[in-house]
């Protein structure tokens, strides 16, 4: 069966692929690769891998291509989801013949929700689905696949889950599915040097993070590595191929989660002489750090979450402040910058916590921050938390353009105030001296920096504008409703 793999067209700049650990639009237009579904689409030679979003694909474009296809299959997104079954519907007017097939976390948590409600969905398949699609695309039937959900003499029929991949090794490269599918031009990400190749060495991360949507969803805790020997050879194809790259990032849900595999990958990285950045936690020491640098590590993407001590042990985020300090420090000694991540309205936020988390990240000083709305994701224990304490608001976790809003709220401390306290985290982080700073001296001496830096300016200030008027309208109606 000719298959399309499909990241959709949705909200404007809207980043809800496989990759995008908080589906949303951005405050500044970022995209990263559709890693789930290369491995699939290079696994079948005639296959199209479609990311929409960066290539700027509408979704009249999109549903113009079915008449192509006799398999789509689509990684959807819980804020997407309803414009994605639209979307496979209209696709499916346009070819009746067409197998519709959605993967992702919402119908991994849903899948008899997700067909009962949508018949434009012919059959899901749950968590892992490499293996699965290709062997139905060359004529398994679909009552013989592991974790398949799919209609069944009028009822609903859930195959019973498989094993996870252990052997990672056997699944084709991503990158060749790029460089045959994507433009990688397209693909920007701010605190990334662009443009960058992403790629996975493992699967599955064993932190228990409550709100982390991927582990507990999609790709599991169970942690499985690639080898490094193909890690490095494909680092090496990556390097050869894409020319005027600038970076490969290592997109795993924790890349040095473990302090041996890690120094032993970067021993046969440094040989390779590339510049990479990745993700990572609080608990990697200075030596792996070190090795790391040595190897062409530029960058990490960490997240701190927040700076009070007691909501990190709410969200069993298995490491404390004085790691954060201990760690920042130590990454900054030997050079390497940090992408910090932090989130407002985790359990047990309040004016408070959110005060200190502010001051904790301006102590820490990293060179670029990303301030995320708390979202319950469905299949997350956040999620579990949130209602069973009835702390969940019946509101979309996006507005109408898929920028992110607050869908829960704490006693005294309102959905507004969730909002407001990301624009003034935003702007009292930035603001500063030191800060501000660093950012113009960066575009002072480089024309490209300078351009990418006012795109940027412009993009922020327009969702700060949308933010503001939320939070007033917010305010306005807290007071219509008192009087």
């Amino acid at each position: 069966m000719r298959t399309l793999f499909l990241n959709p067209p949705s909200f404007e700049g809207f980043d809800g692929g496989a990759s995008s650990r908080w589906p949303a639009s951005r405050e500044i237009e970022s995209y990263w690769y559709p890693v789930w579904l290369a491995y699939p689409a290079g696994m079948l030679p005639d296959s199209k891998l479609l990311d929409a979003p960066p290539h700027k694909v509408s979704i009249e474009e999109t549903v113009a291509m079915a008449k192509d296809f006799e398999l789509l299959v689509l990684f959807t997104s819980t804020p997407g989801f309803h414009v994605d079954v639209k979307m496979a519907q209209m696709m499916k007017d346009g070819n009746p013949k067409m197998q519709v097939c959605f993967v992702g976390p919402p119908i991994t948590v849903e899948p008899e929700k997700s067909l009962r409600e949508n018949p434009a969905i012919d059959f899901v398949v749950r968590k892992e689905f490499d293996h699965q699609i290709v062997k139905y695309a060359t004529g398994t039937p679909l009552d013989e696949l592991p974790g398949v959900s799919f209609r069944k003499n009028g009822g609903i029929w859930h195959n019973p889950d498989g094993p996870v991949i252990e052997n990672l090794d056997e699944l084709p490269w991503a990158s060749k599915v790029y460089k045959r599918d994507l433009d990688f031009t397209r693909y920007n990400v701010p605190f990334l040097l662009n443009p960058f190749v992403s790629i996975y060495t493992s699967r599955g991360c064993p932190a228990q993070c409550t709100f982390c949507l991927w582990p507990q969803t999609h790709s599991g805790h169970r942690w499985r590595l690639r080898s490094v020997a193909d890690v490095v050879n494909e680092v090496r194809w990556i390097k050869d191929n894409f020319p005027g790259l600038r970076e490969i990032f290592f997109d795993d849900d924790t890349f040095n989660y473990k302090r041996e595999r890690t120094i032993e990958l970067c021993k046969e990285l440094g040989k390779v002489g590339v510049t990479w950045s990745c993700t990572s936690r609080v608990t990697t020491d200075y030596d792996t750090l070190a090795a790391m640098k040595d190897a062409g590590g530029r960058l990490m993407i960490v997240g701190y979450e927040s700076g009070d001590p007691q909501i990190l042990k709410n969200i069993k985020k298995g490491a404390n402040v004085d790691m954060a300090r201990r760690f920042t420090a130590n990454a900054h000694k030997l050079g390497m910058k940090i992408h910090a991540d932090f989130i407002i309205g985790l359990p047990g936020e309040t004016r408070e916590s959110i005060d200190t988390t502010i001051n904790f990240a301006k102590e820490l000083d990293c060179e670029t921050i990303q301030v995320s709305i708390a979202h319950p994701y469905p299949g997350t224990e956040f999620y579990d938390h949130v209602v069973k304490n009835g702390l969940i608001t019946l509101d979309s976790m996006t507005d109408d353009t898929g920028h992110q809003l607050p869908n829960i709220i704490y006693p005294g401390l309102d959905r507004g105030e969730l909002v407001d306290a990301v624009e003034r985290f935003y702007s009292e982080y930035y603001f500063r001296p030191k800060a501000a700073w660093r950012i113009a001296r960066n575009a002072m001496f480089d024309n490209k920096e300078r351009k990418r830096l006012y795109k940027e300016a412009r993009e922020y200030l327009a969702l700060r504008s949308k933010r503001k008027q939320f939070i007033k309208d917010h305010k306005a109606s807290l007071a219509s409703a008192q009087q």
